[in-house]
């Protein structure tokens, strides 16, 4: 159980708290932090939020007054000095800041970690984690109904439940049950239209994301007697579609949709390094892949991501350990 007595003791002893998220946030990222700086401003905080990334244009609509800040070291550094506490949602490692890193590491401030993932890193001084949560804003839902800080409105439930959603696969994964479907229902009841939060995310699609989209499925490939499938981006492919990363959130999910495949993998390159998102059914634990590789995640779902290191040179390497992995648990 999440100690939220302690979580509500820091909120009520500090006055200002900068809140940031992980590179490349996805709904869960950007809908906890708009969430969580709702429920500080209804209680007088002063609150800011700054990201390594540009918010995605399919979640702008999360952020209509622009609270979101993309970090700029001259600007924002001085608030991990000066602020209170440093909020750290849906991540758990400092590395997930990319660019402000250095600035977390440096700061002497409280930080606080609200996530739902495993393997949580040492870089913070209280760790409010649940890896039985759908997702962090399911996380912040539970916080808000056991404390009763503030009273649950149309500006935190949507945020909520669009991190909820888009972590759940549109309510199709595992965690999916009758609990998570009855905080669906209460927060229906605060004029959340799931209609037009599914379209804002996944149905207006630019042309450059349906193009990598193509060239991710064009390069899908099938190996470990049919029980493995990988897809593969190039920094090539993204500069011919003027496409960027952001662009490629949920790809991955499609490499599980040929028949027999229990692991999948789609692998980006990066300029200086590539990263790896894996996926898979059942209590396939691909976390346990990725931990091999310095990564880490869920059960179903997760994540590597190498720096200095070049694809081409790694991606046989990851291939043989995905088709040893994958045979040996299925022995088991």
């Amino acid at each position: 159980m999440i100690d939220y007595k302690k979580l509500v003791k820091i909120i009520t002893e500090n006055e200002s708290f900068l809140l940031s998220t992980h590179v490349n946030p996805d709904a869960d990222a950007i809908g906890s932090e708009i969430a969580f700086y709702n429920i500080l401003n209804q209680l007088g905080k002063e609150v800011r939020i700054s990201n390594h990334s540009a918010m995605p244009y399919n979640l702008q609509f999360l952020d209509p007054d622009n609270k979101i800040e993309k970090y700029d070291k001259e600007k924002h550094d001085d608030l991990f000095n000066n602020s209170d506490v440093i909020v750290a949602l849906d991540f758990n490692k400092a590395d997930r800041l990319v660019s402000m890193q250095e600035a977390f590491e440096k700061s002497t401030t409280l930080k606080i970690c609200i996530d739902h993932h495993q393997d949580a890193g040492n870089a913070f001084d209280h760790h409010f984690v649940g890896t039985d949560y759908s997702a962090t804003g399911h996380i912040i839902y539970d916080f808000i109904k056991h404390t009763n800080i503030v009273k649950l409105n149309s500006e935190i439930a949507n945020p909520i439940y669009a991190a909820i959603m888009t972590d759940t696969g549109s309510f199709r994964f595992d965690r999916t049950n009758s609990e998570l479907h009855r905080i669906i229902a209460d927060l229906l009841e605060y004029d959340v239209d799931p209609v037009k939060i599914y379209g804002n995310i996944y149905d207006e699609n630019k042309l450059n994301k349906l193009m990598i989209f193509g060239r991710a499925l064009n390069s899908l490939k099938v190996i470990g007697n049919g029980k493995i499938s990988y897809m593969l981006i190039t920094q090539k492919d993204f500069e011919e579609v003027n496409a960027i990363e952001s662009d490629t959130d949920n790809i991955v999910e499609y490499s599980l949709a040929v028949e027999n495949v229990v692991l999948g993998m789609l692998f980006i390159e990066h300029k200086d390094g590539f990263k790896v998102s894996l996926r898979s059914k059942g209590n396939i634990p691909v976390n346990k892949l990725a931990k091999e590789f310095n990564g880490g995640g869920h059960t179903n779902a997760a994540g590597v991501r190498m720096h200095d290191s070049r694809l081409e040179e790694m991606l046989p390497k990851i291939l043989k350990r995905a088709e040893f992995y994958i045979n040996n648990h299925l022995r088991e």
